[in-house]
């Protein structure tokens, strides 16, 4: 239960997709209680440090310019303003704290200068720091990480197969490219996808095929449930049953023992006993604050009392480097 495998087959993640889901759930409990503290959750907080104006035409997003959503755009904000939603954040209980950007790519100028200086001094106030920026290249994803950057997302959004119906402006391809990057600069990943596009269980299976499949895994999976926004192509898009986000967390538990599986958007229309499946199945991160960039999300206060109802307690920073210095240093003792 604690081998981590690159190596899944179609198949295989096929018949662990397709157990009875009572029997799925159980499974992926038992790994993740081999693999994580039962009752310990990530709580991050995601933040829109430049919204609206995207050249992209993803198709689930209210942040494209080419659609016409309740979505005000606004330039990058001022460092002041985001550290001290930073500090907010963290006085709230998170731990790690992420900076969205809606670029289609990180460019060299000022702007990208400004975030880098922002992620240094989110980093000094003891928050893992995470950025979502669009696509970016080694040097780019190198000035982050020296800055103090510890992660960054970029989510593959779905299978490779249904990729094209959703997105036309960048490939499959491109998406993995930028995760390349991100790993060759030494920062881990944050990674993962959407529900509720449109797509069919084959897909469901091949997004987390290739997440499962990368060498290393990624150290963080997000998954989400699709926020239909009223102006963008999936505006009358059926919402995803909480099972099916429930079968999905259990089998990225599975395939991806000593990750991050984060229960991501779609949090507001799920009941406490929804959540509390999705914990259950091995979720053990959560995003909080009233907002995931532009969609709604429940309140702190709110998590915090399905937590207290729940016996849930929230994971400190950065306690996996903490357990690599704690482990090198009771070998160093051995030896």
């Amino acid at each position: 239960m604690t081998e981590v495998r690159t190596n899944w087959t179609r198949q295989e993640i096929e018949e662990i997709y397709n157990r009875p889901l009572l029997s799925l759930v159980f499974d992926a409990a038992q790994v993740h209680r081999a693999n994580h503290m039962e009752n310990e959750v990530q709580v991050c907080t995601l933040l829109s440090i430049k919204t609206g104006g995207c050249p992209e035409d993803c198709a689930y997003c209210p942040q494209a310019a080419r659609y016409s959503t309740d979505v005000n755009v606004h330039k990058l904000l001022d460092k002041n303003v985001v550290l001290a939603n930073a500090q907010k954040a963290k006085d709230a209980g998170s731990t790690r704290f992420c900076m969205g950007a809606a670029w289609r790519e990180v460019r060299d100028n000022r702007d990208f200068d400004k975030v880098v200086e922002m992620v240094k001094e989110v980093n000094d106030m003891g928050l893992e720091v995470c950025a979502t920026l669009g696509m970016i290249n080694e040097h780019q994803a190198s000035r982050l990480k020296e800055a103090g950057l510890y992660a960054y997302n970029h989510n593959l959004d779905t299978s490779e197969e249904k990729y094209g119906d959703i997105i036309s402006t960048r490939g499959y391809d491109d998406r993995l490219d930028t995760l390349g990057n991100v790993r060759k600069a030494g920062l881990t990943i944050c990674s993962g996808g959407i529900i509720g596009l449109g797509e069919d269980d084959n897909d469901r299976i091949g997004m987390l095929q290739t997440l499962a499949n990368m060498d290393p895994q990624p150290e963080s999976v997000p998954i989400n449930k699709l926020v239909a926004v009223e102006g963008t192509p999936l505006e009358d898009q059926e919402d995803v049953h909480i099972f099916d986000m429930v079968r999905m967390i259990a089998t990225a538990r599975i395939l991806m023992p000593k990750s991050m599986v984060r229960l991501s958007a779609g949090r507001l229309s799920m009941t406490e006993e929804g959540q509390a499946m999705c914990f259950m199945a091995g979720a053990n991160s959560i995003f909080a604050g009233d907002k995931l960039l532009t969609t709604p999300n429940p309140a702190e206060n709110e998590d915090m009392k399905l937590f207290a109802k729940l016996g849930l307690n929230a994971r400190e920073s950065f306690k996996e480097e903490k357990v690599k210095v704690c482990a090198k240093h009771a070998k160093e003792m051995a030896e």
